[in-house]
């Protein structure tokens, strides 16, 4: 039973920006529990990867989610591959950068789903859809840029919830 969620944030933000705040409310709507692991002053993409699956080590395989955002959807994607989460909602994720070392692996993770934006200036839209594509993943390319806030951040909340559904976690918690 998937019972937990794992947020991981970007290089440059903290660990309850307004994307993991949004759908950190909603993962426990859904009677989620949710951890954000903090990340601050930590630049190494491998030393991220490291402390997220020194974290989530002793979770039953398929009994949570990884959400990343930027470098933490790298970092969530990455350590996928070891830890066996039931899903990964990857925002835009820092996939075929240089310097990151991970990126070939193929998560074995039933769910995996993407949300990039089309005007987004740090990670190129091009490097998601290869990634999205070799991984046969459902890939959202919304209108905004990065930090997908404003309407992209209602578009990416609608997105996680139904990504919950279709992991079936019930809906809301009266």
């Amino acid at each position: 039973m998937i019972d937990k969620v794992y947020f991981s944030h970007g290089l440059e933000s903290g660990p309850w920006g307004s994307k993991i705040k949004r759908l950190a409310a909603t993962a426990e709507l859904h009677g989620l529990s949710v951890t954000s692991l903090d990340y601050q002053g930590m630049r190494s993409p491998a030393q991220r990867v490291a402390k997220l699956v020194d974290h989530v080590a002793n979770e039953p395989e398929g009994s949570y989610i990884l959400v990343g955002s930027s470098m933490g959807g790298y970092v969530s994607f990455a350590a996928a591959e070891r830890l066996r989460p039931a899903g990964l909602f990857l925002l835009a994720p820092a996939v075929l950068m240089p310097n990151y070392p991970t990126q070939d692996c193929v998560p074995p993770c039933p769910y995996i789903e993407v949300v990039h934006a089309w005007d987004d200036a740090v990670i190129p839209i091009e490097n998601v859809i290869s990634f999205a594509r070799r991984l046969n993943c459902s890939c959202h390319i919304l209108a905004g840029e990065h930090r997908l806030l404003g309407a992209a951040l209602e578009q990416t909340d609608a997105l996680f919830r139904a990504f919950l559904l279709r992991l079936n976690i019930a809906g809301p918690k009266a």
